[in-house]
């Protein structure tokens, strides 16, 4: 019976909803969300901004550093395709996620956490993006395909300081010369990354209930990303020590940009972001005169619904964050 209880799909289902909604038409896009992107405009206006410098950092050459006759035989790998093309990053690392905390605003209804999720993703792969390219091009590093990309017929051309000289594509050169780190990983792991931080808030991993199985889909995401590198050194176009840093890089940004908008996910409140709780304590407050009124039972209920087991009965399972704010420290 136990079994069957746990096998249900409402039980499945309480996994993925997180916190429940206070009031579900009280903070919806419709209501709130034209508010909330003004008072974020210079957040979305930096964005433009990183996505202008993206765009710069693309288009420059990057540094032509010295490859010599006998480096080039480390760069003797085979031109292959990408086995992870350039245009599905934005679709595995951007829109994916966007999808999953669209599946969490229809059930809770909460347009903070949906606005501070993408926004905070974006921050990820852009900050990420700007970064990579960055030390791409201050770097220029040659990728394991270098000499072919430099001697596509394979007949070596050096000076005399014994430095290539290439005869191949501009395209292909300029390419070969940002191996390190890898883009892919980077964007996977900032992408990807900030998806599996958002998941164990939501599905509160640290529950300390013990359901590990739920840490099978905290690494979905991860091992996708993992994978993703793992195809760039199989592929010739980075060496592992690329593929490492793009990978710490990327996670690094990812954390940061997360902790800007969400509690850490093994908190109690880690299932929602910080706008929500200040708008609950707001609304808590213009409630107080009436403790009969709907928005406040609703309250107490919330906090019974996302309470840690063996949470003081007497403090009405209340947040960590919520009491701060009572007792003035906020």
């Amino acid at each position: 019976m136990a079994l069957q209880n746990l096998l249900s799909f409402p039980k499945f289902w309480s996994l993925f909803q997180g916190g429940r909604q206070i009031d579900p038409t009280a903070h919806t896009i419709k209501s709130h969300g034209a508010t909330l992107a003004r008072n974020h405009i210079h957040d979305w206006l930096m964005l433009v901004l990183l996505i202008l410098i993206e765009v710069i950092l693309n288009v420059i050459h990057p540094f032509r550093r010295f490859v010599g006759r006998d480096m080039m035989e480390d760069l003797r790998y085979p031109m292959k395709q990408n086995t992870v093309p350039v245009w599905a990053v934005p679709l595995y690392a951007v829109l994916l996620p966007i999808f999953v905390f669209l599946f969490f605003y229809m059930r809770r209804r909460d347009v903070y956490d949906l606005h501070h999720s993408v926004l905070g993703l974006l921050f990820a792969v852009l900050i990420t993006g700007v970064l990579t390219d960055s030390i791409k091009d201050a770097v220029g590093r040659p990728r394991p395909d270098f000499f072919w990309r430099c001697f596509p017929d394979g007949v070596e051309v050096y000076d005399k300081l014994g430095g290539v000289v290439c005869h191949g594509k501009a395209s292909d050169i300029k390419e070969g010369h940002k191996s390190f780190p890898s883009g892919h990983t980077s964007w996977s792991f900032a992408g990807l990354g900030f998806l599996s931080l958002y998941l164990c808030g939501k599905i509160k991993v640290f529950d300390r209930q013990g359901h590990i199985a739920k840490l099978c889909i905290l690494f979905l995401p991860l091992l996708a990303a993992c994978l993703v590198g793992i195809s760039r050194v199989d592929d010739y176009w980075h060496h592992w020590q690329d593929v490492f840093a793009g990978g710490l890089l990327g996670l690094f940004v990812a954390t940061f940009c997360y902790s800007q908008f969400f509690p850490p996910p093994y908190n109690d409140d880690g299932w929602g972001p910080y706008a929500y709780f200040v708008a609950m304590e707001e609304a808590r407050g213009n409630a107080s005169l009436n403790r009969e009124s709907p928005v406040v039972e609703a309250m107490v209920d919330n906090r019974y619904a996302n309470q840690v087991p063996r949470r003081n009965i007497d403090s009405f399972n209340r947040s960590p964050t919520l009491e701060a704010m009572e007792l003035g420290h906020k």
